[in-house]
């Protein structure tokens, strides 16, 4: 299935308002505004996204995000992989949007 970004129900930041609507083709259309094409590795970080969001209630911020990935997904995992990776600097803010959770409080 293909998804265009005006068929999602987004909010004024690109999040969705509804998170239980997202799948992988909500996840790979997302990522087309970084210019990004998602990987087996991409996805196993944005569902330990969504766990976090699920175990706390929250989106995380950068250093919670990166502690939880390095013990559920894989130690070598740093910023500058995560920036590298997802062809970003601003890794909690878009790692929540691609994962479909709401923005962390913590960012503008």
């Amino acid at each position: 299935m293909h998804l265009e970004l005006e068929e999602l129900e987004l909010d004024q930041d690109g999040h969705l308002l509804d998170y239980t609507i997202w799948n992988e083709d909500v996840a790979q259309t997302l990522a087309k505004t970084l210019d990004l094409e998602l990987t087996a590795w991409h996805f196993e970080v944005l569902q330990a996204v969504r766990q976090f969001y699920a175990q706390f209630g929250h989106s995380p911020a950068t250093r919670p995000l990166i502690k939880f990935l390095m013990k559920t997904v894989s130690p070598e995992i740093n910023n500058a992989v995560l920036q590298e990776k997802f062809n970003t600097g601003l890794v909690a803010r878009h790692l929540s949007r691609l994962a479909g959770v709401p923005k962390p409080a913590n960012c503008l």
